[in-house]
């Protein structure tokens, strides 16, 4: 599985800020977090956008607290570290970055 996570990683990151790369540099809105209130109404511009967003800010939200208590349990360092990748690159390859580190932990804790 290791191996697997780290190639979700890798793709997550890839096929997601490839595009948040190029936006940065047509629009001067670097990491789409330099103009938040462009960002902000871009993404909440229409109806399925908008559903698109919640459902994303709340699965972060469920990953910011899950990684919380797991990494608590399974006494891993630094959750801070993924929470900050997740907000400056998104999910998509923070996820599978943190289960790649989890199965690690469990491995060392077994």
């Amino acid at each position: 599985m290791k191996k697997i996570y780290l190639l979700f990683s890798i793709l997550g990151y890839l096929s997601t800020n490839l595009l948040v790369l190029l936006e940065s540099f047509e629009n001067k809105n670097i990491l789409l977090l330099t103009n938040l209130d462009e960002t902000i109404a871009a993404l909440f511009s229409n109806r399925i956008s908008t559903i698109f967003a919640i459902d994303f800010l709340f699965v972060v939200l469920v990953f910011f607290v899950w990684t919380f208590v797991e990494t608590r349990r399974l006494g891993m360092k630094k959750v801070w570290l993924y929470w900050v990748l997740t907000i400056l690159f998104g999910l998509a390859g923070t996820l599978p970055l943190f289960l790649l580190a989890r199965e690690k932990q469990l491995v060392r804790k077994s």
